[in-house]
C-alpha cells in the first residue's frame, strides 16, 4: 500500500534581518510498504529565537574584559561561544532580547547582535505517486558531467535533522558526523528530512539498488542540527554545525533551511569559505519575495521543476543565486525506503552535488571560483542574465564541470588598503581602522597589524578593527593590512600613524582655606568649671584635620571636619581667654577662627571693672573697681 500524510505549519514572521519565514509545506508520498513518516510534534515557540538568548560577534581588537563589561551593562550573561567564528551566546531576561540585541548591535565594539533565531525546513512534497523517476538527472546533464568527474574526494555536509545511516543506499558512503546540537555523535533522525536531502547528494550510485545521486561517489557528512521532532533549528546550532564540518573536513556545506539571511550564520559560512569550501542554502517555500538581503557567503537555490518553469512554491527576490530541480525528486527516506519529494530543500543539495562534482574535476578552484562556474555555466531562464526568479539560471552539471577541467589557476592578489585613519594621522584613544579589500575571485580574511602585533582577523566586510591605542606608547606605529584569497594570494597596504596620548590635565589648584566655627561656648560669654569646647569646619575639598586651642595650647584635634572636648576652669586665674579654630585641607590651606570668654566676672563697659560705666574714677571702698575679694584679674 502506499500511505500520504500531510503536515502544514503557519507562516510566522522574524525579526531582524530576516522578514518572514517560509511557509512550510509537508506533503509526504511514501513509496515503500508499511512506511510511518514521522509527524509535527510540539508547537512552535512564542518567538521566533530561543528564549532569552542573543548571539553577539565583536568586533576584532575587542578585549575580553570590555566585552564582558558591555554584555553586563545590558544585564547579560555569557553562557556559551562559538570559537571559530568568535560568536558568544549571551543570555538575557527573555523578554528583552529584541531590546538588548537592538542595544548590543550599535555600541562601536560589536560586529553584530541577534536573537538565536529558529528556522524550520524549507520543504514541499506533492502527494503525486507518479514522480517516481529521477527526470533532474538528465535535465541537469549528470551523466555528462559523470564523464569527467564522480565527487571523487570531497566530503559533502548535509546539516539537517540527521540520517538513517542504516539506510542500503547509503552503505560505504558516510564520513563521521556530528550532533551540534546535543554536541555528539548522536547523527540519527528525528524527523526524516535529513535522509531525503542526504539522498539527492549522495546516495550510492551505480550499486543496482534504489536511486542514483548527483554527487555519485562523493562522501556525505551528516550533521544534525536540530533535536526537534518538527525539524526546526536554531541559527546558533547551524554555526556550530559549519563550522566543524570545515574543521572536519568537509569540502560542500548544504544546509536545506533559510538561515542563511541571519550573520552567525553567514560569520560561519564565511568560515567554511576560508578552508576552502562553498556553502549551499534553500530559498524557501512561502512563494514569496522574503525580503532579505543577498548574502556573498551562501548560495541560494530556487526550484523549478521538469519543463524549466519555476514552481509556484519557490521564494524569490535578490537573494536567489542560482534555480534547481527541486519537484518530484525521488530520494532515500526513513524506514530503508524511497520518496518523491518537492521543496528549495532538495534543489540546494542538488546544486551542492554539482559543486562538489565540479571540485572534483579541479581542486585548484577556489570556493569563488567555483560559484562563478556554476553561475557562468547555468542554463539562462527568465530574463537574460540574473533575474530574481532563478538568479543566473538553472544549474547544468555537465557545462559546470567541462568548465571547471579546463579552468586556470587564480594567481592574483587581492587589492586592499588602509581607508582610515590616514596615512601620518595623529591618534589618540579608541581608533576604528576600516580596511577596503577586493579580489578578482574573492577575499577570505583581511588581518590587521599594529607594530607587527596580530591585532585581529576579520572575514566578513566591512573589514573594521577598533584599535585601544592607550595601550601603545607615544610616537609612531606601523599598520599592515593583509588580504587573501582563498588560493593563498595575499595583497599588503602598510601606513604610519603616530599615537599621542590626550594630555593630562593637571589637578586644580586649590588655595581655598577651609571655614572653622567655634560651635561651644559663644563669645563673649562667662565660663565655669568644665566646659564643653566644640568646632566644626567645611571645605570646598574637604577638611582633614582641625585643632581647638586655648591661648595657643591645643586643647584637642581631629581628623576630620568637627572636634570636641572638655576645658576645666577650675584651677585656673580670671580673666579672659582665648579660644581658637584652626581647619586645614589637603593643599595645606588653613583656617582660623576665634572667639574670647571669660573666667570670673565679666568686664564692663568702660573698662575699669567697676561695672557703672563710668570712667571718672572713685575709690577703692566699697570694692567698686576691683576684684572679687581674694581674687585677681589675669591681664
Amino acid at each position: 500500500m502506499k500511505l500520504v500524510t500531510t503536515l502544514r505549519r503557519p507562516a510566522a514572521v522574524l525579526f531582524g534581518l530576516s522578514g518572514a519565514l517560509t511557509l512550510i509545506t509537508f506533503l509526504i508520498v511514501v513509496l515503500s510498504t508499511g512506511l510511518l513518516v514521522p509527524g509535527s510534534a510540539g508547537a512552535s515557540p512564542t518567538e521566533p529565537w530561543k528564549p532569552g538568548r542573543v548571539l553577539v560577534q565583536p568586533k576584532p581588537g575587542v578585549s575580553e574584559a570590555r566585552l564582558q563589561q558591555i554584555i553586563a551593562a545590558q544585564g547579560g550573561q555569557a553562557v556559551g561561544r562559538i570559537d571559530a567564528i568568535n560568536v558568544r551566546e549571551i543570555q538575557v531576561a527573555p523578554q528583552a532580547v529584541q531590546a538588548v540585541a537592538h542595544a548590543l548591535s550599535r555600541n562601536p565594539a560589536i560586529k553584530f547582535a541577534e536573537p538565536d533565531y529558529l528556522v524550520e525546513l524549507s520543504q514541499t512534497m506533492p502527494n503525486d505517486p507518479h514522480y517516481d523517476n529521477a527526470w533532474h538527472l538528465p535535465k541537469i546533464e549528470a551523466p555528462t558531467a559523470w564523464t569527467v568527474s564522480k565527487g571523487d574526494g570531497i566530503v559533502v555536509a548535509v546539516l539537517d535533522t540527521g540520517i538513517e545511516a542504516e539506510h542500503p543506499d547509503f552503505a560505504g558512503k558516510l564520513v563521521t558526523g556530528w550532533n551540534a546540537v546535543s554536541q555528539n555523535d548522536d547523527i540519527s533522525d528525528i524527523h526524516g528530512h535529513g535522509t531525503r536531502v542526504a539522498g539527492t547528494v549522495g546516495a550510492a550510485t551505480d550499486n543496482a539498488i534504489g536511486v542514483a545521486a548527483v554527487g555519485w561517489n562523493a562522501m556525505v557528512m551528516p550533521i544534525r542540527v536540530s533535536n526537534r521532532t518538527d525539524g526546526a533549528a536554531y541559527s546558533s546550532d547551524m554555526a556550530r554545525g559549519l563550522t566543524w564540518a570545515a574543521d572536519n573536513g568537509a569540502h560542500v556545506a548544504n544546509m536545506s533551511y533559510m538561515s542563511w539571511q541571519h550573520s552567525t550564520v553567514q560569520s560561519a559560512a564565511q568560515h567554511v569559505r576560508n578552508h576552502g569550501g562553498v556553502v549551499f542554502g534553500a530559498a524557501g517555500n512561502g512563494g514569496t519575495d522574503a525580503g532579505a538581503s543577498p548574502t556573498p557567503y551562501v548560495v541560494v537555490v530556487a526550484a523549478t521543476a521538469s519543463n524549466d518553469s519555476r514552481t509556484s512554491w519557490s521564494n524569490f527576490g535578490d537573494y536567489v543565486d542560482m534555480a534547481a530541480p527541486g519537484s518530484s525528486i525521488v530520494t532515500t527516506s526513513v524506514g530503508s525506503g524511497y520518496a518523491s519529494v518537492s521543496g528549495t530543500s532538495f534543489s540546494s543539495p542538488i546544486t551542492a552535488a554539482v559543486g562538489a562534482l565540479v571540485m572534483a574535476a579541479n581542486d585548484q578552484l577556489a570556493p569563488a571560483q567555483i560559484e562563478q562556474i556554476l553561475f557562468d555555466s547555468a542554463v539562462d531562464l527568465g530574463a537574460a542574465g540574473w533575474d530574481p526568479y532563478y538568479g543566473w539560471g538553472r544549474v547544468d552539471a555537465g557545462a559546470a564541470v567541462m568548465m571547471a577541467w579546463s579552468g586556470e589557476v587564480d594567481r592574483v592578489a587581492p587589492e586592499v588598503a588602509i581607508a582610515s585613519p590616514a596615512d601620518g594621522a595623529v591618534v589618540e584613544s579608541d581608533v576604528l581602522v576600516k580596511v577596503a579589500a577586493t579580489d578578482d575571485v574573492g577575499v577570505s580574511r583581511v588581518d590587521l597589524y599594529v607594530g607587527g602585533r596580530l591585532l585581529g582577523s576579520e572575514t566578513v566586510a566591512p573589514y573594521e578593527f577598533l584599535w585601544d591605542t592607550e595601550q601603545e606608547p607615544e610616537g609612531t606605529v606601523r599598520l599592515r593590512a593583509e588580504a587573501r584569497d582563498a588560493a593563498g594570494n595575499v595583497g599588503v597596504h602598510e601606513i604610519d600613524v603616530t599615537v599621542q596620548h590626550p594630555a593630562e590635565e593637571p589637578p586644580p589648584v586649590d588655595d581655598e582655606a577651609p571655614v572653622a566655627t567655634i560651635t561651644s561656648p559663644t563669645d563673649g560669654t562667662q565660663v565655669s568649671g568644665t566646659t564643653r569646647l566644640s568646632a566644626s569646619a567645611t571645605d570646598n575639598v574637604g577638611v582633614t584635620r582641625i585643632e581647638l586651642s586655648v591661648n595657643g595650647s591645643v586643647q584637642c584635634a581631629s581628623n576630620s571636619d568637627s572636634v570636641q572636648c572638655n576645658w576645666n576652669t577650675r584651677r585656673l586665674p580670671n580673666g579672659a581667654y582665648t579660644i581658637a579654630a584652626h581647619a586645614m585641607d589637603a593643599a595645606g590651606n588653613i583656617g582660623s577662627t576665634s572667639i574670647t570668654v571669660y573666667i570670673g566676672p565679666l568686664p564692663d563697659g568702660d573698662g575699669d571693672g567697676d561695672g557703672d560705666g563710668d570712667d571718672s574714677g572713685g575709690d577703692d571702698e566699697g570694692g567698686g573697681g576691683g576684684p572679687p575679694p581674694g581674687r585677681g584679674w589675669n591681664r
